[in-house]
């Protein structure tokens, strides 16, 4: 983290200095607003959460309830979505506090007595090392209180506006706040009244009965429910000696139990089979009591006992998978014709079972692929056009996420005696665990996404993949640290250029390709910094960082160039942590497949990679980049961007 670039910070320096629209930011709601969020689960929360990075853009979240959520439903955090959390600045925290899931057990009924239940396998949770970061069980509740203080500590001072339902919108044709909002006060002094807010765009995120969904025209369309789950959080004394390991757990009497231990050493989480739910039932079989639920888990986890004394939360579902067509408000025969106004994000576009953990991490990536879309284009850095990409990338994402979980859900569902092999469920575990984990996700090529031309110089960084961190050295403390890591959730694009085998010290004596790109990053007008405001930071727009292939000790960062030593702030402060070399027991070169002629790998703000070129391919980074960038942006002169 860098901080005092703007002056001398003797608080917390999370808590950024108040800017643009987060001066006197007005308590109640605006009558007009540039984003209208609606929804404060976690889809709609990272949203805002990085659109309060944007101190021009006036941004509300939603929410009919009256206040923080209290418990949430989802609980399951994925290695992909702690790495977002890193760049939102609070996985260590987040971490510290939950349940890390590091194997699953297996228990099925015991070939000598079938009414028996014994464990019959472990496996690895990522055997593969996918990922640094852990897969987590915390409550939602958590998440969203941190994306709510990372908010509240923008410089736009962002917190929700509790107790407003969502009604209905109107959209017309032109106006510079075209959409017409109604919501409906749920609490406090004005209950009942309704109140009518203008906005520029619309992100429905208020779930599986979406009010927004439903008012651009869109249906969920899939699969009915036919299995039913009963769900509970509980405390409870037991003999199952797996009880804090995650299990999924097969009964020769029938029905099945996943297990999930959570946070805190004594709650956890039990998804009960309740079996399948006859035609006719019409919803019946939901008011099953925990009473029912905790006796059928009982049956289940036979020769072991569950004393229940406590639930904290439980209800009971019907396993469905349903999706939209369209992830927006434009009908296919509008696509290239105008662009979107109002966005669905999370369970609003795409519901399924909740037992693969993926409800809240794909949410959570639909809100981070639209924001700082919305965020460009508000701020004149983009065009609109933009704003298409999102319902095109996340859809086909939301589609793979549904047959995935169809498969995995039957699996789960399924009697030990229905196996094609004793093993089945534990393999496709342990096969399919990139999926889940979010690291399949690939977006197809696109004005964002270039065709792979040149992948064989990073193999490691696969084009449409996320940026996959690795070990390197700051040069100017000699820290090590993860490159990755040092990219936060600030809406700008990342350039990072792998030099070529010379050290900057060299170039005396030979051109170097890396010292070259530097010049025209620096001075060319086809630069992609040459659309930048002329008064903002040199890098308010890209972070642009070089690692060089040899060892700290050996580069002099004194003659480093100066593409790479931005100045930042108002007082035009060298930055000197954008110089790595690489790290003597993690060769990054080696570990991601780095041509050692050197790289340049281009990264979109919510960390998937958008290009690979070589050094020397100065003409093609500035054709990828000129569609994207639009001169005369409204963005501030001085944004608080250093690191």
């Amino acid at each position: 983290m860098q901080f005092h670039h703007h002056g001398y910070v003797s608080g917390d320096p999370r808590v950024q200095p108040a800017a643009g629209v987060g001066i006197d930011r007005p308590a109640q709601l605006p009558d007009e607003v540039d984003v209208l969020v609606v929804g404060t689960g976690p889809a709609g929360m990272l949203t805002a959460a990085q659109l309060s990075q944007f101190p021009g853009i006036t941004t509300r979240i939603v929410e009919r309830r009256s206040g923080r959520l209290a418990i949430g439903q989802a609980d399951g955090i994925q290695a992909r979505s702690v790495e977002t959390f890193q760049a939102f600045g609070f996985a260590e925290r987040i971490i510290a506090e939950a349940y890390r899931i590091t194997e699953m057990a297996f228990w099925k009924p015991d070939p000598a007595d079938p009414s028996r239940i014994v464990r019959a396998a472990r496996a690895v949770d990522d055997a593969t090392g996918v990922s640094e970061f852990p897969h987590l069980i915390v409550n939602q509740a958590r998440v969203l209180d941190y994306f709510g203080e990372f908010m509240a500590n923008s410089p736009t001072r962002m917190s929700p506006d509790y107790g407003l339902e969502f009604s209905s919108l109107e959209v017309a044709d032109e106006g510079e706040y075209p959409v017409t909002v109604t919501l409906l006060q749920t609490a406090g002094p004005d209950e009942g009244q309704e109140r009518v807010v203008h906005a520029k765009y619309v992100v429905g995120a208020d779930g599986a009965r979406s009010k927004v969904r439903e008012s651009i025209g869109c249906t969920l369309a899939g699969d009915k429910a036919n299995h039913a789950w009963g769900v509970m959080d509980v405390l409870a004394v037991t003999d199952f000696p797996d009880i804090r390991t995650k299990c999924a757990i097969q009964s020769g009497a029938g029905g099945s139990i996943l297990l999930i231990p959570r946070e805190g050493g004594h709650l956890f989480r039990m998804y009960v089979d309740l079996g399948e739910v006859p035609q006719d039932d019409a919803g019946a079989v939901r008011s099953t009591t925990v009473g029912q639920i905790i006796a059928k888990a009982n049956n289940i986890l036979h020769p072991y006992t569950l004393e229940v004394r406590d639930v904290a939360w439980h209800s009971v579902y019907e396993v469905g998978h349903r999706l939209t067509d369209r992830f927006d408000d434009v009908l296919p025969d509008q696509r290239g014709i105008r662009t979107p106004r109002i966005f669905i994000t999370g369970d609003a576009c795409h519901t399924h079972s909740a037992k693969a953990g993926q409800g809240m991490n794909v949410s959570m990536q639909d809100g981070f692929n639209l924001a700082w879309k919305l965020g460009h284009v508000l701020e004149g850095r983009s065009p609109e056009s933009l704003l298409s990409t999102y319902s095109a990338e996340r859809q086909v994402i939301a589609k793979n996420l549904i047959d995935f979980d169809k498969e995995w859900s039957t699996l789960m569902a399924k009697k030990p005696e229905e196996f094609a092999s004793p093993s089945e469920l534990e393999d496709f575990y342990v096969s399919t665990a990139e999926f889940p984990a979010g690291f399949m996700t690939q977006y197809a090529p696109s004005m964002l996404i270039a065709a792979p031309v040149h992948q064989e110089l990073a193999a490691g960084f696969t084009i449409g993949k996320r940026f996959k961190s690795a070990p390197v050295v700051r040069v100017c403390d000699a820290n090590p640290v993860q490159l990755g890591h040092q990219a936060a959730a600030d809406g700008r694009w990342r350039i990072y250029v792998f030099a070529d085998g010379a050290a900057p010290q060299q170039l005396a004596a030979a051109p170097s390709p890396a010292a070259d790109l530097a010049e025209w990053i620096a001075s060319s007008p086809e630069s992609p910094l040459a659309a930048a405001p002329e008064r903002a930071d040199r890098d308010a727009w890209f972070d642009i960082k070089v690692i060089y292939q040899q060892d700290h000790t050996s580069i002099d960062i004194g003659a480093v160039p100066a593409a790479f030593k931005p100045q930042v702030g108002p007082f035009r402060l060298t930055c000197l942590e954008k110089v790595y070399a690489t790290d003597a027991a993690a060769d990054i070169f080696e570990l991601r497949g780095l041509d050692r002629g050197g790289v340049v790998v281009v990264v979109r703000p919510d960390q998937y990679v958008a290009n690979v070129l070589p050094l020397t391919a100065t003409a093609e980074l500035g054709a990828f980049f000129a569609p994207l960038l639009r001169a005369g942006s409204r963005a501030p002169e001085f944004q608080d961007h250093a690191g």
